[in-house]
């Protein structure tokens, strides 16, 4: 029986980027399924939240990530654009979004569809890893999606048709992990009562994987 773990993910976060190649070899190796729950980011969730934390945030996260990177060989460039609207000097966030929402909703739609891994997986490329000079232009969104087995063209139809429905989705998703959900950050992956909070936490969940008697599919 497949066992399932709810995955808590944001398009803004660059250690839900980090997480998603190892996610993808945990599905492949084991017999289980991730339900994505998309979430909105800090940006929007909380939209003060980086003017009144320490400088230092900003500064250590950037560095991090790319020691990650490096260490993990993980590609990695400064997503264009970032899905967030942010001054980075006053860290202020603009009070137009529109990239984010767009993502939010069609990552919605997607888990809707039964492709919420596939979409994610593929759109975090895009921004995250390089291989497009900007994610938003051209072919980018269309053929990622494609890879995901989905319709760029008709589920911006059908959100645009009824954007409150995939609102709606997410903020449950949100109101879960406040909860339901074991930490309130991502990724985040929830297995039963356990949260597994971070990128830096994939081994601690493979471990239990296999102490809930899971083994590698041969």
């Amino acid at each position: 029986m497949t066992l399932s773990i709810d995955l808590y993910w944001s398009f803004r976060s660059p250690y839900s980027y980090l997480a998603m190649g190892r996610l993808a070899e945990v599905r492949a190796d084991y017999d289980v399924e991730f339900n994505v729950k998309i979430v909105g980011p800090l940006a929007i969730r909380q939209p003060d939240f980086f003017e009144r934390t320490n400088p230092k945030f900003l500064s250590y996260l950037f560095g991090d990530i790319i020691r990650i990177c490096q260490m993990e060989d993980i590609p990695l460039s400064p997503p264009n654009p970032d899905p967030i609207i942010q001054d980075i000097e006053t860290r202020k966030i603009a009070a137009d979004q529109p990239h984010i929402f767009r993502l939010l909703r069609l990552g919605a739609l997607a888990t809707e569809r039964g492709k919420g891994f596939e979409f994610i997986y593929e759109i975090s490329r895009i921004i995250w890893a390089g291989v497009v000079p900007s994610w938003d232009e051209g072919d980018a969104m269309k053929d990622a999606t494609a890879r995901a087995g989905l319709d760029l063209e008709e589920m911006e139809a059908l959100i645009k048709a009824d954007p409150a429905k995939y609102d709606a989705m997410i903020k449950k998703n949100e109101t879960d992990q406040e909860e339901t959900g074991g930490h309130w950050g991502v990724p985040l992956m929830q297995l039963g009562d356990e949260a597994f909070f971070g990128q830096d936490r994939i081994k601690a969940l493979i471990w239990r994987l296999e102490q809930e008697g899971l083994t590698k599919r041969s």
